[in-house]
């Protein structure tokens, strides 16, 4: 099958690059929590973070509702870039 000027294994590679970022942030997001004290008001909001959120968490910054907000941001940022997006579907 042509492809142009993509190598046979480009989807392959494309799909593992995103799991490897994936991967890359979580572990630099748990390594900067575990490092830190867990505040003890929202960053965010400064409404107080429970104890046993606290202690759950080590480093946690934002209260439940704010860490919420911000998850959905996030999801949303990196949503919108479509590695597998080929030119067929972007066509359509």
């Amino acid at each position: 099958m042509a492809s142009g000027w993509a190598s046979d294994d480009a989807v392959s590679e494309q799909i593992e690059s995103s799991i490897n970022d994936a991967i890359a942030q979580a572990k630099q997001q748990l390594n900067l929590s575990a490092n830190q004290q867990s505040a003890e008001f929202c960053e965010e909001c400064g409404e107080p973070i429970p104890e046993g959120r606290r202690k759950a968490l080590l480093g946690v910054r934002f209260c439940i509702n704010c860490q919420e907000r911000f998850d959905k941001e996030q999801e949303k940022v990196l949503s919108l870039y479509n590695r597998r997006g080929s030119k067929d579907s972007q066509l359509r």
